[in-house]
């Protein structure tokens, strides 16, 4: 799906359809999340995107988080929705899931739109995420 807001019937905007996850993973007993930097936004986030056609939320969740990041993963849990207004003024709606990486969680590395990632633990994340809504999903993942 491109960026161009899908239209229903009578010219009725839709809801553009996303997905995400916020990717953890422990080491020696500390938990890190990985962040995205969009530099298009200059904003740190969570790896997302929208979906493509009849793609499922889930598909798109694990397709969007490898673009980004370029780490496989896999679901745990699904974590609360966000929805808002994005920057052109369309609603939108992203569906978010708890991933782990498969493999080496220091094999990710920046691709697509991503200029830099981090993982870091969730109260320095806290603070370098821009968007609150971010860092109400990060209130969603548990602690272990």
């Amino acid at each position: 799906m491109d960026d161009a807001l899908e239209a229903g019937e009578e010219g009725v905007s839709t809801v553009v359809r996303a997905a995400g996850g916020v990717v953890v993973h422990d080491t020696t007993g500390r938990r890190s999340v990985l962040l995205v930097h969009r530099s298009k936004y200059d904003d740190w986030t969570f790896p997302k995107g929208k979906a493509e056609g009849d793609e499922t939320d889930e598909a798109c969740a694990l397709r969007e988080v490898e673009e980004e990041t370029t780490l496989r993963c896999r679901l745990i849990r699904p974590l609360p929705s966000t929805r808002y207004v994005d920057a052109r003024g369309r609603p939108k709606l992203v569906r978010w899931w708890l991933m782990h990486p498969l493999g080496d969680p220091d094999a990710a590395a920046a691709s697509n739109e991503v200029d830099e990632i981090r993982w870091l633990p969730p109260d320095e994340a806290r603070s370098l995420l821009t968007y609150r809504r971010d860092q109400d999903l990060l209130d969603a993942v548990p602690a272990r």
